[in-house]
């Protein structure tokens, strides 16, 4: 999970997040690792995965030795709140792509489209310091009140039909992030260059 190879020598296709967590502390990794075995087993045989040319050769140029960075002392909120947003893939979702490779200028600007089987469109928000187009204007109380408007408790956490318009969010995921977490993802993207991108 931190260098894009799977146990028989075959390359992971990089929805799964290695780039990231081949950046994080060893002991992050490793936490993730002890959770991920404290699960109750079950069987399930997955397909293998299939991709077309050229991009079944091109996927296998993509992995590479993990990095691991020492996680930042909590106390320093900016680094802190850095660290979060390379664990929680921020970047990959809030930037616009084009063939393959993030759009020069448009990091955490927002506009990366997914598309829905359904026919709907969602595209993500521009999370740079914008005033305009961006989350510029928001506060820090409401920046983490966003994210806690998806509580498992809360009215927003509903079950929808298969045919409604839905998030790519994992917001209540990200809910379960300390205040002093998300404050720091927020203090961390007040320091991105703002880009007005509606």
């Amino acid at each position: 999970i931190t260098t894009g190879v799977k146990k028989d020598g075959s390359a992971m296709f990089p929805l799964m997040p290695y780039l990231n967590y081949g950046q994080m502390d060893q002991s992050d990794i490793q936490a993730v690792i002890a959770y991920l075995r404290s699960l109750a087993p079950i069987e399930n045989q997955v397909s293998p995965s299939k991709l077309n040319f050229p991009l079944n050769f091109i996927v296998r140029t993509i992995p590479h030795l993990a990095d691991p960075k020492p996680r930042p002392d909590s106390t320093d909120e900016i680094a802190h709140g850095g660290y979060l947003v390379n664990a929680s893939g921020c970047f990959e979702c809030h930037t616009s792509f084009e063939k393959g490779q993030p759009k020069a200028g448009m990091e955490f600007a927002g506009g990366f489209e997914f598309h829905f089987p359904t026919g709907f469109v969602n595209r993500s928000a521009n999370i740079t310091p914008d005033s305009e187009t961006g989350i510029g204007n928001w506060t820090r109380e409401q920046f983490i009140a966003r994210f806690r408007q998806f509580a498992p408790d809360s009215v927003r956490q509903v079950m929808l039909d298969s045919t409604a318009f839905n998030t790519v969010m994992p917001w209540s995921m990200y809910n379960g992030m300390t205040d002093y977490d998300l404050g720091a993802i927020y203090a961390w993207l007040r320091t991105v260059k703002p880009v007005k991108h509606q």
